[in-house]
């Protein structure tokens, strides 16, 4: 398979009372610790007399460790490809070629948010997908979603903050309740997003679950107009939710074996919905949820019908930096991003230069 990692520069690219706050903390804790990695993943935005992607990325291998070859975050994951067929539907909201009526192909990765690549599967394991949409006119755009309704922070100290106090503390395995307690008590929006987290139902495995954008940007149409925006990957695949403990779950690759095995019984296919905001929805916050009712454009669907171990396929080659972007696509004004692409450019540039450890999903794994 030929090498499609872009020639362009890669870049990795009401306040609660004090027992109020202890209180949630023992309802949110195994959310917490459920999508610390997505809180690792997105990273914030950098003072520079204070935080640095560096220095971001060494709070990581100083948590997770440094493993050879991997990301230093979302670190266990498999490549797909497939193709995304355009309905012409998004034509009116961008110019970029993405959105008129045809094929483009895609590459991408499922990961689960964990800087340790060997790390077991786990019911509440929060998921990745990593896409890399090449267009005939040589421009890519490339996206990073999870399967998170919102984020968790609005910026880089706040972000940096609640890394800190969810540190597991090596004498118990667990986040120290005192620090997290402080943390809540400072940071209402962070309690409300967890609010909306729960609120949403999990679903049983990568195939079935929906991928959302998280940030906003802006869609630019061939008059110049510029619309506010976030977008979902809804599955075509009928929802489950998460079942209680198995069998199955005693295999730490479980979420990943069903995943191959779905794709062997036939293409996985999602719809991409456009959410379109409206004056006075947040674009620079992704802990708020814009208000339902909003106008949802189903521009097409994505198809994966290929699945490849790291060790074989491209994508683990790819920064899926959300800031390349095709004409037509452009940053909202939301921190996050600029952080995010800062962050992975640190972290691609560390493992290009490092021995690939073989992955936990292997190549004979993927091909039963």
């Amino acid at each position: 398979m030929p090498n499609y990692v872009s020639t362009s520069r890669e870049r990795e690219v009401a306040k609660p009372s004090a027992d109020g706050t202890l209180v949630r903390v023992g309802a949110v804790g195994i959310v917490v610790l459920a999508v610390v990695g997505i809180f690792l993943y997105l990273g914030g935005w950098f003072s520079p007399h204070k935080l640095t992607p560096a220095r971001f990325t060494d709070a990581f291998q100083e948590i997770n460790g440094t493993h050879s070859g991997f990301r230093r975050n979302h670190g266990k994951g498999v490549d797909v490809t497939g193709y995304f067929e355009s309905n012409g539907q998004g034509a009116r909201l961008s110019k970029a070629v993405v959105f008129t009526v045809g094929r483009v192909p895609v590459i991408g990765r499922f990961s689960v948010g964990s800087g340790q690549p060997y790390v077991a599967d786990a019911p509440d394991t929060a998921r990745g997908l990593g896409l890399l949409f090449r267009l005939p006119d040589g421009e890519g755009w490339r996206m990073a979603m999870v399967n998170l309704p919102v984020f968790v922070v609005t910026g880089p100290q706040g972000f940096y903050d609640l890394m800190m106090a969810s540190r597991p503390d090596p004498a118990t395995g667990k986040p120290d309740p005192a620090k997290m307690a402080a943390f809540f008590g400072s940071h209402p929006e962070t309690v409300q997003a967890f609010t909306v987290i729960k609120s949403h139902p999990v679903s049983s495995g990568f195939d079935n679950s929906t991928f959302n954008s998280l940030n906003a940007f802006r869609f630019i149409d061939n008059n110049g107009n510029s619309t506010p925006v976030r977008w979902s990957l809804v599955p075509l695949q009928p929802f489950a939710p998460v079942a209680a403990a198995g069998a199955d779950q005693a295999d730490k690759n479980y979420l990943f074996d069903a995943l191959i095995a779905s794709m062997h019984q036939h293409p996985l296919q999602w719809r991409l919905l456009v959410t379109v905001g409206q004056p006075g929805d947040p674009t620079d916050n992704a802990t708020i949820p814009w208000p339902e009712g909003r106008e949802q454009v189903d521009v097409g669907t994505l198809t994966l019908d290929h699945i490849e171990s790291d060790d074989t396929g491209v994508a683990r080659e790819i920064n899926f930096d959300p800031l390349i972007l095709p004409a037509g696509i452009s940053p909202s004004d939301d921190p996050l991003l600029s952080a995010r692409s800062a962050v992975y450019s640190q972290s691609f540039t560390r493992r290009a230069g490092e021995t690939k450890e073989p992955s936990a999903v292997t190549p004979s794994e993927v091909q039963k």
